[in-house]
């Protein structure tokens, strides 16, 4: 059997702690930030936590993590 490959794109936008959490970033805080207020901007700034119902899918693109 091959060596299962971890999906590139997911490597880039997730981290796997030792928790077993995973951490994601917010969209949104790229582009059209003018019309966003302040307080909403400082929100998206901090990361948070992928959902129990989207781990599972998350965990088979990252098999190495």
């Amino acid at each position: 059997m091959p060596k299962i490959k971890t999906k590139r794109a997911a490597a880039k936008r997730f981290t796997v702690l030792a928790s077993g959490k995973v951490k994601r970033s917010h969209a949104n805080k790229r582009h059209i930030l003018t019309k966003k207020d302040r307080g909403r901007k400082n929100k998206l700034k901090k990361g948070g936590y992928v959902d129990d119902s989207n781990l599972g899918l998350v965990m088979r693109c990252l098999p190495n993590g």
